[in-house]
């Protein structure tokens, strides 16, 4: 049986700090939790000979470089940290001085030596990641759980106020806020066209809005599991970091992100919910999950994926349940990461069709995001027309209704205004005209739109 590392604990052979120290809490002047400085080697929690490794790949792949160049690329400061790395190296002779390039002694210039070209080779055979440093594993599972220790909640007039853009009944907003405020799992289901995705998104960014810490990456055994990623972290401004006093600021393997929204389709596979591991580079990739911790998880078109939709709901059971989410290394060792993620399934399918009646109780709140009224699909037609500077009609939308709704016995869908505009202003724009509810160009507009199935 594979051993497993648990919050609060390490498996054997997991780097441990060098002192045995592990990083105190920490706040800013709001009281919200962020990363200590870094004054001293052992602050790290790692391994003097790791990050020589780590040092000594980065100069491999990177040739000759600076100090500073080298303290950019491996998030350590310069001074009380990565000075001691690098004296290390020039006693081991793997590493050597070939001038200076500035100010003190992170201006002087490194060269790896052939002693440390042949260290770097088998570093390079257990691991070719030459990156930030990671910080190790417990410091990870301590900062999630400090972040997101009270829940984010949201009020009936901060979900009106952000909902306002968006034509939504009294009913649906009652049940969309208590459903975010359990903070566990939401079913978004109906029919296509309606604005699931967009509830989704525009709740994510009201209760999504704070900022959080985040680190490039972890290390667990010796292995280093990245986190951060520009595709789905929004990094903030350097400006906004936060500043701990004068020229002292937060341990820079950390980055200040806003709390993420993660969003998956039809290409989502089991596999890419548990550690990603790159046989080539042989490092870990964090899954989905782990990205969005602390924030949103959207499957959108639940259903659709490559995996059948019990086994999807199967994985989640645990994490929901349990607030813990258990991911394998490719050894077979297990640990157990922290799971603050709000997930939300969206779906045009019938959940019956997906999944049984026993899996439906799991999830804690199901929604129904159906079709408009005629007063609130006129309502959005009036939005887009003032968007679109098209003068609206009451004449031509009833028109529009009778020919291309009743006639042909077609549901109304939310985003239909949007696309009906948009195609009569394409075709206004070919034939040089200005765009007008005309019923010749609501007939064109329609006619190229929908499709007789």
């Amino acid at each position: 049986m594979s051993d497993v590392v648990r919050p609060g604990g390490a498996a054997r052979g997991s780097i441990k700090s060098v002192a045995g120290l592990q990083q105190r809490p920490n706040t800013d002047l709001t009281g919200a939790w962020m990363p200590q400085p870094l004054t001293r080697l052992e602050d790290t929690g790692l391994n003097l000979l790791n990050l020589a490794d780590l040092v000594l790949k980065v100069l491999y792949f990177g040739g000759y470089l600076a100090g500073h160049q080298i303290s950019e690329i491996v998030k350590l400061p310069f001074s009380g940290v990565l000075d001691t790395v690098m004296e290390f190296l020039k006693r081991e002779k793997h590493v050597e001085v070939k001038g200076s390039g500035g100010l003190g002694d992170a201006g002087f210039q490194y060269l790896i030596t052939s002693a440390g070209v042949s260290k770097a080779r088998e570093a390079i055979e257990r691991s070719q990641y030459a990156g930030p440093a990671p910080v190790p594993l417990q410091h990870y599972i301590d900062a999630m759980r400090a972040q997101n220790r009270e829940r984010l909640l949201v009020h009936e007039a901060q979900l009106r106020t952000v909902m306002s853009s968006l034509v939504i009944s009294d009913e649906m907003l009652g049940r969309i806020g208590p459903a975010v405020n359990s903070g566990k799992s939401i079913f978004l289901y109906g029919p296509p066209g309606n604005g699931k995705t967009t509830v989704a998104e525009t709740v994510g960014r009201l209760i999504l809005s704070s900022a959080m810490w985040i680190p490039y990456a972890f290390d667990v055994d010796g292995q280093v599991v990245r986190v951060y990623d520009s595709v789905n972290h929004e990094l903030l401004d350097a400006d906004e970091r936060v500043r701990l006093g004068v020229g002292v600021s937060p341990d820079p393997r950390w980055v200040r992100i806003r709390r993420p929204m993660i969003m998956v389709g039809g290409e989502l596979k089991l596999a890419g919910l548990d550690q990603v591991y790159d046989d080539v580079n042989k490092y870990y990739e964090a899954p989905f999950q782990a990205k969005a911790n602390g924030g949103m998880f959207l499957i959108d078109d639940f259903g659709r994926q490559q995996v059948r939709p019990r086994d999807l709901l199967n994985r989640w059971i645990v994490p929901l349940e349990k607030g813990s989410d258990f991911l394998t290394l490719a050894t077979g060792r297990k640990i157990e990461l922290p799971f603050h993620v709000l997930i939300v399934f969206s779906t045009n399918l019938d959940p019956r069709d997906l999944v049984d009646e026993a899996f439906l109780r799991r999830i804690r709140h199901k929604i129904e995001i159906g079709d408009p009224t005629p007063e609130q699909f006129r309502e959005i037609f009036t939005r887009v027309c003032n968007a679109k500077g098209i003068r609206y009609d009451d004449q031509a939308l009833a028109y529009l209704y009778k020919e291309w709704y009743l006639n042909q016995n077609r549901k109304l869908r939310s985003v239909h205004p949007r696309d009906l505009i948009n195609q009569l202003i394409d075709i206004a724009t070919y034939l040089n005209k200005p765009p007008v509810l005309t019923k010749e160009m609501i007939d064109r507009s329609a006619a190229s739109y929908f499709v007789d199935l």
